[in-house]
């Protein structure tokens, strides 16, 4: 029982896995960016050169203008929506100025959809708009919660450190493997990493860890083949 009173709304929502979505999905998209693009890069200049000074040099510049774009494109997206979200609730409370009753009356037929008699609905929309109507309505009639809106700088430096963290591995790989096996083994670390990537971002996220790795695998091992089939197509085999 005193568990229960101990528990407030903020742990609550805290232990959900919905409260992780923002940095995860930054995390994960740049981890596997991070693996997919500079792996890809290196296995394609790899397969159309003997020598290992231009594979390593396309592979630091693929890592590094990676890295800012990832951070530069997350940040212009993030905050994107962050200003459509910020036009939405402006005009939301216009509406409310302008014209509260026809706002009374949309937020209670949403709680009606949702499964509320008519009068229970009318009588809640009421009560949380006496209290914070711009909050109810930016929360039901928009969706925009505390727990959707994202951070752009958040996002932007969530990316940017997780495309380094997936990309620097393969660097290592271009520095220290055999010319020889480079593709072969740039190939099977990748779909490795990526199935460690699928397994730890479905855990962290709480979906199925199967489809998680299934899915990133995939996606990773067609842009590997492509990339060294464009190798050797317009380069020279090794």
């Amino acid at each position: 029982m005193q568990m229960i009173k101990d528990i407030t709304i903020e742990n609550y929502l805290d232990n959900h896995f919905i409260g992780r979505s923002n940095w995860l999905r930054a995390a994960v998209l740049g981890a596997n960016d991070g693996i997919i693009s500079v792996s890809s890069i290196a296995i394609g200049v790899s397969a159309a050169n003997v020598e290992r000074g231009p594979i390593l040099l396309a592979t630091i510049a693929g890592l590094v203008a990676g890295a800012i774009s990832m951070a530069a494109g997350e940040y212009v997206s993030v905050s994107s929506q962050t200003d459509i979200e910020k036009a939405d609730i402006e005009r939301e409370r216009q509406e409310l100025e302008a014209m509260p009753d026809v706002e009374l009356k949309i937020l209670s037929e949403i709680y009606e959809r949702r499964g509320l008699k008519k009068e229970t609905a009318l009588l809640v929309a009421t009560e949380l708009m006496e209290k914070d109507a711009l909050g109810a309505h930016v929360r039901d009639e928009l969706g925009i919660n505390e727990m959707s809106k994202a951070n752009p700088i958040q996002a932007a430096l969530a990316s940017c450190v997780s495309f380094l963290a997936g990309g620097v591995l393969p660097l290592f790989l271009v520095l220290f493997t055999p010319l020889s096996n480079m593709v072969y083994s740039l190939y099977a670390f990748t779909i490795v990493a990526l199935a460690v990537l699928g397994i730890v971002s479905a855990k962290t996220g709480g979906s199925h860890v199967t489809k998680g790795v299934f899915r990133i695998v995939i996606w990773g091992t067609l842009a590997l083949g492509i990339s060294a089939l464009v190798g050797y197509i317009f380069g020279v085999n090794i």
